[in-house]
C-alpha cells in the first residue's frame, strides 16, 4: 500500500492540474466581448459562473469517483439514458472543443495580423498557424513536459503583466455607467465568461492518481477553480476600471490593441504581451488538436466500436476545427455553439447522479441541483443568443 502510495500526487499537484487545465488562451478573448456587450457589470457574470463551474465541478468528479471507466461524458451519461444519451454527451463535448478551436484559430490569425504581418489577412494567417499546427501534430510532435510548463507560463504572465499595468490606470469613473445594455445582457454574457473555465472537467477525473481522492479532489477543485477565478477576476477588473466604454465598440477588437491605446508610451511592454498571448493561443490550438483527436479516437472506440489511428484522429479534427473556422464568422455564434454543446454534456452526465440513491440527498444533492441550476440558466443564453443569430 505505501509503494501504491508513492505514485500518487497530493492537494497542492492536484490543485496545479486544475489550474492547467483551466487558464487558456480562451480568456484573451472575453474583455472586448464583455465591454462591448456588457459593460462593467460583466463582472457581475464572471462571480457567476464562478459559482456555476464550483457546483459543476463538484458533480463531475463525484460521477467520475464512481464511474472511473475509459470514455469520460460517454460512460457518465449511459449509466441513466443507454448507449444513445451516451453517444450525445460524448459527442457534444467534442463538437463544443472543435467549435471552440476555429474562433481560437480565427483569434491566432487576428494577433499575427496586427503587428506582425499588417498585409495579410488575418483569415489567411489563422488558416497558415491552423495547417500548420495539424501537420505538427500528425507527425506525432506535441507539447513536452517542458513545453507544457512554457505554456502556462505564457499564459499565466500576460494576465499578470496586464492586471498590473491596468491598475496603475484605474479610474472609477470607467465604471459609470454600470450595465448600460441591461441585467439580461449579463446573463447572456455567461456563455462568454465560461468560454475561459472550459476544461476545468479534466481535473474531476483525478480519482486513481490523488492521495485519499475522495477529500483531495473535491479540495483540488476548490482552490484551483478559486485561484483561477481569482486571476479572472482581477485581469478583467483591472482592463474595466482602466478602459474607457467607448474603446469596446467591437467584440473583435484584439486585446493589445485596447492595451495600445491606453499604454501608448509602453510599446516594449506590449509587445512582449503580444508575444506572450499569442504562444498562448497557438500553444492552446496545438494541445487541444492532440487531446480533442485522443478523445475521439477514445469516443470512436467505446461508443462505436471503431478502430481510428491518431493521425487519422487528427486529420479529421483539424478539418473540422477549418469548418468552424469557414462557416462560424460571428463571435456571439461560437461562445453560443460552444455554450450550448459543451453545457449539453455537463448537464446529460450531472443527470447519472439523481438516480443513485445515496446522491440525491443532503449535501451532495444540493450541489448536484446548484450544478443542474446553474448550468441550465447558462444554456438558456446560449441556446437565446443561438436564435437571435440565426432568425
Amino acid at each position: 500500500m505505501a509503494q501504491e502510495n508513492v505514485s500518487k500526487i497530493g492537494v497542492v499537484t492536484a490543485t496545479i492540474i486544475g489550474m492547467n487545465a483551466m487558464i487558456g488562451a480562451g480568456i484573451f478573448t472575453a474583455p472586448a466581448a464583455i465591454g462591448s456587450f456588457v459593460g462593467p457589470a460583466g463582472i457581475i457574470a464572471y462571480v457567476f459562473v464562478i459559482i456555476a463551474v464550483w457546483f459543476i465541478a463538484q458533480s463531475l468528479a463525484r460521477v467520475a469517483s464512481r464511474f472511473p471507466q475509459e470514455g469520460s461524458f460517454y460512460t457518465y451519461a449511459k449509466q441513466w439514458g443507454g448507449h444513445a444519451i451516451g453517444c450525445i454527451a460524448g459527442y457534444s463535448y467534442l463538437i463544443g472543443l472543435l467549435i471552440a478551436m476555429g474562433l481560437l484559430a480565427q483569434i491566432a490569425g487576428s494577433f499575427l495580423h496586427h503587428p506582425f504581418f499588417p498585409n495579410t489577412s488575418s483569415s489567411t494567417l489563422g488558416l497558415i498557424a491552423l495547417f500548420s499546427l495539424v501537420v505538427l501534430n500528425m507527425f506525432g510532435v506535441v507539447l513536452s513536459e517542458l513545453g507544457q510548463q512554457i505554456l502556462i507560463v505564457t499564459t499565466t504572465f500576460p494576465l499578470l503583466a496586464t492586471t498590473i499595468m491596468c491598475f496603475t490606470k484605474a479610474n472609477l469613473n470607467n465604471l459609470i455607467p454600470f450595465a448600460p445594455y441591461g441585467f439580461r445582457n449579463v446573463m447572456q454574457a455567461t456563455k462568454i465568461v465560461i468560454f475561459g473555465f472550459f476544461g476545468f472537467e479534466c481535473a474531476s477525473s483525478l480519482f486513481s492518481i490523488v492521495k485519499d481522492p475522495q477529500r483531495n479532489v473535491p479540495r483540488a477543485l476548490t482552490y484551483s477553480i478559486g485561484i483561477v477565478g481569482g486571476i479572472y477576476l482581477l485581469f478583467v477588473g483591472s482592463i474595466i476600471l482602466s478602459t474607457p466604454l467607448a474603446l469596446f465598440t467591437d467584440p473583435r477588437v484584439a486585446l493589445p490593441a485596447v492595451l495600445q491605446s491606453i499604454f501608448p508610451t509602453n510599446p516594449w511592454m506590449l509587445t512582449i504581451i503580444h508575444i506572450s498571448m499569442l504562444s498562448a493561443v497557438l500553444g492552446t490550438i496545438h494541445s487541444m488538436i492532440w487531446s480533442s483527436s485522443a478523445l475521439m479516437v477514445s469516443l470512436l472506440k467505446q461508443a462505436n466500436g471503431i478502430k481510428l489511428n491518431q493521425r487519422a484522429a487528427v486529420l479529421i479534427v483539424g478539418f473540422c476545427i477549418f469548418l468552424s473556422f469557414i462557416f462560424f464568422k460571428n463571435i456571439d455564434l461560437f461562445f453560443s455553439m460552444t455554450a450550448i454543446f459543451i453545457i449539453t454534456a455537463y448537464v446529460l452526465s450531472m443527470f447519472t447522479l439523481f438516480t443513485i440513491k445515496e446522491e440525491r440527498s443532503g449535501v451532495n444533492g444540493l450541489i448536484t441541483v446548484g450544478g443542474m441550476l446553474t448550468a441550465g440558466v447558462i444554456f438558456y443564453f446560449a441556446f437565446e443568443g443561438l436564435v437571435q443569430q440565426l432568425v
